[in-house]
């Protein structure tokens, strides 16, 4: 999915190019006012947007052995991207990376790319030791030939920014997630069988396995939407009635629909949070109170889906 700056800079010219650098984790609102200024740097010097996207997330390479849970996928962040007129580059970040100067970052695109502007925001630094603010992007520009446009960041009562979406995630605060995001906060996973517990319960869910570390919500129950038409009682939980000490599974009942997913990517957006995980005395109140959940997630859903 990723590709490294020797074959970007080997790649077909794209030049010249108004750029802009950073991870985009979930191309949020404050991604999404960056990838105006670019597009609009860029119409100004006749140039083509273009946004290099790093992945892993820096601090992933800069501290090993600590990982970044993640609003999306890599593949949707450069596919909302691209929605955004602007092009892509998924850049593979390694240690080799990490040891470039911002200039010798920017110098290594350039046969390909040729930047003609860099857009950053007043509190934006990459390159080794975080050396690239604007205020050093400036005097590399004076010498290379490029301008550096510095917007101000999108604050929505305070920056908006990816780890105060995960946080707002993580405190089972849906609504302020979706705010932030301007659109519904989504865990995307393929179908796996499971023990076929919620079957047995006459709740049969569909079970998701990841291939990302996604960000997740608090543990809980959630009115959900799956593909983006199906209703959909959505667990993250460990099923404490049946199981002590379980890993965190997400599984979704989806309302009013039967089938097979299995083996099938699904989209699950979530809502709104119905209530906190909590172990019930026997099966029979576990789905009495699904039950109960079903209801206050249709109410929720009503008229969205």
């Amino acid at each position: 999915m990723t590709i490294t700056l020797a074959e970007v800079a080997a790649g077909p010219a794209e030049g010249p190019v108004a750029l802009v650098v950073g991870v985009f984790d979930g191309v949020h609102r404050g991604h999404r006012t960056l990838l105006s200024a670019v597009r609009e740097a860029a119409a100004a010097r006749g140039a083509r947007p273009v946004a290099i996207v790093l992945d892993p997330p820096p601090i992933e390479v800069i501290r090993p052995g600590e990982t970044v849970p993640r609003l999306a996928p890599l593949a949707e962040n450069l596919a909302r991207i691209e929605a955004a007129g602007v092009r892509p580059f998924g850049v593979t970040f390694d240690e080799a990376v990490r040891d470039l100067s911002a200039e010798e970052f920017l110098m290594s695109v350039a046969p390909a790319l040729q930047p003609v502007a860099v857009v950053v925001t007043r509190d934006s630094a990459f390159g080794r030791r975080r050396e690239g603010t604007p205020e050093h992007l400036a005097e590399i520009g004076e010498r290379r030939g490029f301008a550096v446009v510095v917007i101000e960041p999108e604050a929505h009562d305070r920056v908006i920014s990816s780890s105060r979406i995960r946080q707002a995630l993580a405190e089972g605060d849906v609504e302020d997630a979706t705010d932030l995001l301007d659109r519904r906060p989504q865990l995307t996973g393929t179908v796996v069988r499971g023990d076929g517990r919620g079957r047995e319960l006459g709740f049969p869910t569909a079970n998701l396995a990841f291939a990302y570390r996604p960000a997740l919500p608090a543990l809980g129950i959630y009115a959900g939407i799956v593909n983006g038409r199906t209703g959909a009682l959505v667990s993250v939980g460990r099923r404490p009635t049946f199981h002590a000490d379980g890993e965190i599974v997400v599984e979704a009942n989806l309302l009013d629909w039967s089938g097979d997913l299995y083996e099938q990517v699904i989209t699950v957006e979530l809502v709104s949070r119905l209530r906190e995980e909590r172990s019930f005395p026997s099966a029979d109140a576990l789905v009495a109170q699904m039950r109960a959940d079903e209801t206050d997630a249709r109410r929720a859903l009503e008229g969205i889906v």
